[in-house]
């Protein structure tokens, strides 16, 4: 059996249309084409995407701000038919890494309360709840939880960083899976 390539990569207009569809698919319209393309002309924005090959399909978009020394995630998504196979830790561990390249030491975002599969993502990361958001989303007034990771810039969560990349890389290819950094 083939495996499947993707390539992880920086966001590039080219891939606006495909990204802001995935974003209406997977976040219900979070942000539009102008949203997005704040992040490519922001020098404070890192903006990953999964790229398949030869397709050229976005079927991932990761996302983070850089805010004095924290990394404030802002966007994970994946493509529903790719969802569950270890494709949204390619792009937390991607946007991690980043963020350690980038000096930061701290990583914090907001998720849906409802949203377990992402909390169970954030928490197998090292992620811990620091508090709620009350009505944070809009459309649903729905709460969202906070979430932080101190210390990025300390040895030990390097170490962790590594081993969750050794885990996400053998959960790929056990499914088919095989990527590249661009």
């Amino acid at each position: 059996m083939n495996k499947i390539t993707i390539q992880l990569e920086s966001l590039k207009p080219e891939y606006l249309e495909q990204v802001v569809s995935l974003d209406q698919t997977c976040l219900g319209g979070l942000w539009n084409h102008s949203g997005y393309q704040r992040e490519i002309d922001s020098p404070n924005s890192t903006a990953l995407v999964l790229n398949l090959i030869p397709d050229q399909k976005i079927i991932g978009i990761g996302c983070f701000w850089a805010i004095l020394e924290e990394a404030h995630l802002t966007v994970i998504a994946i493509e529903p038919d790719y969802q569950n196979q270890g494709l949204g830790q390619l792009l937390l561990c991607q946007l991690l890494e980043e963020a350690v390249q980038q000096k930061l030491e701290r990583a914090t975002l907001e998720v849906k309360t409802s949203n377990q599969i992402a909390l169970n993502l954030y928490q197998k990361f090292g992620f811990k709840i620091a508090g709620t958001r009350k009505g944070y989303y809009q459309k649903t007034q729905e709460d969202a939880l906070i979430l932080w990771q101190n210390g990025l810039n300390l040895p030990e969560f390097q170490e962790s960083l590594e081993k969750w990349q050794k885990e996400v890389k053998n959960r790929l290819e056990k499914n088919n899976w095989s990527y590249r950094r661009e």
